[in-house]
C-alpha cells in the first residue's frame, strides 16, 4: 500500500515549525547566508574558469549535469566564440590544391563561427551551447575547406536547427526578459537599492584585492567579535554612508544580503576576467613573448606563474595573466598547462615570438625541456636565458671556486649570525651605532639633514639573491668600528659560554688585512654588478640595452684591473688604518696556511695577482661563459637596429638577415621591399633631428609611433616589435611569485587555486585593476549566473 499513498509524517504541524526553525537559527549562527541569485547554477566541480576556449577541445554541453548546464553556457558566452585571427592556419591537400580555412570567413559570420587550432575545423557556436542535434558543426567539426559553401548551407532557412539555436541563445541572454525575472515583480526602487547593496560589496572587495588582504574570519557569525575583514569594512562602510546603511546588512532582506562566500568569489572572479580582457584585448593579435617559473607556495602545491610580454604603441608592457598549479614539474606537464591556458584565453601559439625562462634542465633542455617543446610549433619563439639569472650565476661561480672569497663569506655569515643571532645583540649593536653617530655629529664628522643617519642593521644575506650580499658588505663597512666592540664585549662576556670561541676566532679574523681587502674587493664587485641586476630587471628593459649593458658591466671590471689596483690599494689601507688593522709589508713573503708546497711569493703578488687580478680575470671569464648567447647571429642582428650615437649601429645586411629568423613574418615579396624601404628609413632617421639622441629600441620604437612614422615603415617597425619581444629578464615571474607569498600566507594557507589566481591579478595587475569602474564589474558579475535582481 505504500507503493500507491504516501505515508504521514509522525510529526505534527508545531513539531515541523520547530524543526524548520532550529535549521534557520543553526544556520544563522554558522552565518550562511544564502543569497537566492547565486545558488542558482550551482557548478559543483566544475571550474568554469578552467573550462577549454577551443571548441575542438570542449566537452558536449549535453554531459554535463543538467544543473549546471545553465552555468556553462554562461560562462562560454562571457568568452564569445572562438576566433582566432593571427593564427598560421595549415594548409590541406584537396585535390590539386592546397587549402585553408580564411579569416575573412570571421567577418561573414561573425556572431556564430568558430574556429579550433586542435582540430583545423570550424564549429558553431550557438549549436554547441543550444542545439539537441549533433552535426559535424558541432561534434567533429567541417574542415572541407573548398566546399565553403557548407558554411552558408548550415544556417538554412528561418526554422532550421541553427537558427532555433540562435533564438534560444539571444532569450537566454537577455535575463530581463527571462521567465524567472518575469515571474518576479520588481520595483524601481527594489533595483535601485540592489545596485547600492552590489556597489558597496564591490567596493569593500576592490580595497581588500588592492591591499591583498583576507577577506573571511573564522567565525563570522552576529556574536563574533572580528568576523573577517570584508564584513568589518561593509559595517565601516555602513556606519559612514545612510544612504548604504539604509539597504544593507540589517536593513537587506534575510537572504539577499550580497555578503556570502560564493557572492565574494563571484565580484573577485569579475574583477579577474574584466582585468584579463583588458590585457588580452591588448595582445590578442600582437606578438608576444611568455616568461613562465614555477615555485612552491606555502600548501607546498606547485604553482606555475605566466606573464607576457607584448608592445603596444611602441611601449613594452609585461602583464601577469595567471598562476597554474601544476601536479608535476616536467617539460611536457608545464606545456600542457600553458596549451590550457593559452586555449582559455584565446592566444594563438604562432604568434609566440620568445620564451624566458631561469634556466632550469625541465625548462631549456635542448630536447625535451619546455624551451624544445614548444620550438618544435613555433620555430620563431626564440628562446632568451634570463639575463639577471645568468649575472647572479656569474657571481655564486666566484664565490665558489675562489678559496679565499669562499672563505670570505664563511666568515660574514658568521658575523651576521653571531650580532644577529638574538634580541639582546641586535639591540646592543643599535644602540652602540647610536653612540657613535652622535659623536661623530658632535664633532661635525658627519652631517644631519632629512633621510641621513637612519637606523641600519646587518642584513642577512641570501642564497639565490646576491644583491643582497652587496647590501651586507655595504652596511658591514659602514657598522665595522660597532660590530668590533659588540663582538669584543661578547667575547669577554661570562654569561655567553659555548659560543666566544666562535666569536673570538671571528674577531681575530674580521681583524685580519686579508678580510679587510677581500671586503673591498667584493663590495666593488658587486657594486659594478649590482647596477647591472636591477637596469635589467626593468619591464621596459629590451634586449639590445641588455647586452650594451652587459659589456659595460665586463669594460668596467677589465678598466679596474688594468688601472685600478694602486687606488684600490690605497683605499684598503686607508681602512685599515682607520680601524686599527695591522697592514703587512708587501715586499716580504706571504704566510699560508698549512703545509702548502706551493713556491713562496711576496704579499704584493698575493694580493694583486693571486687576489685582484685572479678574482677580477675569473668574472669576467665566468660573464663571457654565461653571455655567450650575446654573439649569437640573432643578437647580433637586432644590435643593428640600435638607434643609439645617430644609428652608427646599423648594418643593411644584418637587418635583411634577421627577417630570416621570422619566416612565417616575412616572405620574399616583404624582404624585397624592406630591401628598398631601409634605405630610405636610415637616410630619414639620420636627417630628421626628432631622432636624435634616442638610446635603445624601445625609445625608437615610442619615437616611430609619437611621428606617425610607423605606418610609413611598416616593416622596419615590425622588426623592431619583434626585437622588443624578446624576453630580458623573469624578474617580472619572481614579483608575481612574492605578491603569491603576501596573498597566501602561513594565516590565509587554505586559499583555493582559483581563487588564488584571481585575487593575484588584481593584486599584481593594480594599474589595469583601478582603470575598471565598478559598473563594469556590475555587468559581468549579473551576466556570470541567473540573478534574482536586475541592474
Amino acid at each position: 500500500m505504500d507503493k500507491y499513498f504516501k505515508r504521514k509524517s509522525t510529526h505534527s504541524c508545531d513539531d515541523q515549525n520547530i524543526i524548520e526553525r532550529n535549521v534557520r537559527e543553526k544556520r544563522d549562527q554558522n552565518n550562511v547566508d544564502v543569497d537566492i541569485d547565486v545558488d542558482v547554477g550551482d557548478v559543483g566541480d566544475v571550474d568554469v574558469a578552467q573550462l577549454p576556449l577551443d571548441p575542438g577541445l570542449r566537452v558536449p554541453i549535453q554531459n554535463y549535469d543538467v544543473n549546471v548546464q545553465d552555468v556553462i553556457r554562461t560562462a562560454y558566452m562571457q568568452r564569445g566564440p572562438c576566433q582566432p585571427r593571427s593564427h598560421a592556419f595549415p594548409s590541406t591537400r584537396m585535390g590539386n590544391k592546397d587549402r585553408r580555412f580564411c579569416v575573412s570567413w570571421y567577418n561573414e559570420h561573425p556572431t556564430w563561427l568558430e574556429y579550433s587550432i586542435a582540430k583545423d575545423a570550424v564549429f558553431c557556436f550557438y549549436c554547441y551551447l543550444f542545439s539537441l542535434s549533433g552535426g559535424s558543426f558541432v561534434k567533429e567539426g567541417f574542415s572541407n575547406w573548398k566546399k565553403k559553401e557548407y558554411i552558408r548551407k548550415h544556417v538554412g532557412a528561418s526554422s532550421s536547427a541553427h537558427n532555433q539555436a540562435r533564438v534560444k541563445y539571444e532569450l537566454f541572454k537577455n535575463q530581463k526578459q527571462s521567465s524567472r525575472t518575469c515571474l518576479v515583480k520588481q520595483s524601481h526602487q527594489a533595483r535601485t537599492d540592489y545596485q547600492i547593496r552590489l556597489n558597496a560589496s564591490i567596493d569593500c572587495v576592490r580595497f581588500l584585492l588592492s591591499q591583498g588582504m583576507a577577506f573571511r574570519g573564522y567565525d563570522e557569525s552576529e556574536d563574533s567579535n572580528n568576523q573577517g575583514n570584508f564584513l568589518k569594512l561593509l559595517h565601516w562602510l555602513c556606519d559612514h554612508n545612510a544612504e548604504i546603511k539604509a539597504v544593507a546588512l540589517l536593513n537587506a532582506p534575510e537572504n539577499f544580503k550580497l555578503t556570502s562566500p560564493r557572492v565574494q568569489k563571484d565580484i573577485v572572479s569579475a574583477i579577474a576576467s574584466e582585468c584579463l580582457h583588458v590585457i588580452i584585448k591588448d595582445v590578442r593579435d600582437s606578438f608576444f613573448s611568455i616568461l613562465v617559473d614555477e615555485s612552491r607556495d606555502i600548501s607546498m602545491k606547485e604553482q606555475m606563474s605566466v606573464i607576457i610580454r607584448y608592445v603596444k604603441n611602441g611601449c613594452v608592457l609585461e602583464h601577469f595573466i595567471g598562476v597554474i598549479h601544476v601536479l608535476s614539474i616536467t617539460a611536457a606537464s608545464l606545456k600542457v598547462a600553458i596549451d590550457q591556458l593559452f586555449s582559455t584565453h584565446n592566444l594563438s601559439i604562432s604568434n609566440l615570438r620568445g620564451q624566458g625562462y631561469n634556466g632550469a634542465s625541465n625548462m631549456r633542455g635542448e630536447y625535451n625541456g619546455l624551451k624544445a617543446l614548444i620550438l618544435k610549433e613555433n620555430p620563431s619563439a626564440y628562446y632568451i636565458h634570463c639575463f639577471a639569472h645568468q649575472l647572479q650565476l656569474a657571481f655564486v661561480a666566484v664565490a665558489q671556486k675562489h678559496p679565499n672569497i669562499e672563505t670570505f663569506f664563511t666568515i660574514v655569515h658568521k658575523l651576521v649570525n653571531i650580532v644577529g643571532g638574538s634580541v639582546k645583540r641586535n639591540d646592543l649593536i643599535q644602540e652602540n651605532q647610536r653612540l657613535k653617530i652622535l659623536e661623530s655629529l658632535s664633532v661635525s664628522e658627519i652631517s644631519s639633514r632629512w633621510g641621513l643617519n637612519q637606523e641600519i642593521t646587518l642584513q642577512r644575506p641570501g642564497d639565490t639573491r646576491w644583491g643582497s650580499h652587496y647590501s651586507c658588505l655595504i652596511n658591514l663597512i659602514v657598522m665595522f668600528p660597532t660590530i668590533v666592540d659588540v663582538i669584543e664585549m661578547i667575547a669577554t662576556d661570562t654569561t655567553s659560554t659555548g659560543t666566544r670561541g666562535d666569536v673570538c676566532i671571528s674577531l681575530e679574523l674580521m681583524l685580519r688585512f686579508e678580510f679587510a681587502f677581500n671586503l673591498h674587493l667584493m663590495k666593488i664587485i658587486l657594486g659594478i654588478s649590482n647596477e647591472l641586476s636591477r637596469v635589467l630587471q626593468r619591464k621596459d628593459q629590451d634586449i639590445v640595452n641588455a647586452m650594451r649593458l652587459v659589456q659595460i658591466c665586463k669594460a668596467q671590471l677589465q678598466a679596474m684591473r688594468d688601472d685600478g689596483w694602486d687606488s684600490f690599494f690605497e683605499l684598503v689601507c686607508s681602512f685599515c688604518e682607520t680601524h686599527l688593522i695591522n697592514v703587512p709589508n708587501m715586499n716580504d713573503m706571504f704566510i699560508t696556511l698549512g703545509r702548502s708546497q706551493r713556491e713562496t711569493v711576496t704579499n704584493l703578488h698575493h694580493f694583486r695577482v693571486e687576489m685582484f687580478y685572479a678574482v677580477i680575470d675569473m668574472q669576467l671569464q665566468e660573464l663571457n661563459d654565461r653571455f655567450s648567447e650575446i654573439n649569437n647571429d640573432l643578437l647580433l642582428c637586432v644590435a643593428c637596429l640600435s638607434p643609439n650615437d645617430s644609428f652608427t649601429a646599423f648594418d643593411k645586411t644584418k637587418v635583411l638577415r634577421l627577417c630570416q629568423y621570422y619566416p612565417v613574418d616575412f616572405d620574399a615579396v616583404d624582404i624585397l621591399k624592406l630591401e628598398d624601404q631601409l634605405d630610405t628609413y636610415i637616410l630619414d632617421m639620420r636627417t630628421f633631428g626628432e631622432f636624435e639622441g634616442l638610446q635603445g629600441i624601445s625609445d625608437l620604437a615610442q619615437k616611430l609611433v609619437a611621428k606617425n612614422k610607423y605606418k610609413v615603415y611598416s616593416l622596419v617597425y615590425k622588426l623592431v616589435t619583434l626585437a622588443l619581444v624578446l624576453p630580458v629578464a623573469t624578474a617580472t615571474v619572481e614579483r608575481a611569485f612574492f605578491a603569491m607569498t603576501y596573498v597566501k600566507n602561513r594565516l590565509c594557507n587554505q586559499i583555493g587555486d582559483q581563487w588564488l589566481n584571481d585575487s593575484l591579478i588584481a593584486y599584481i595587475e593594480k594599474d589595469v585593476f583601478d582603470k575598471i569602474e565598478n559598473d563594469v564589474i556590475m555587468e559581468r558579475y549579473q551576466s556570470m549566473r541567473t540573478r534574482k535582481e536586475q541592474l
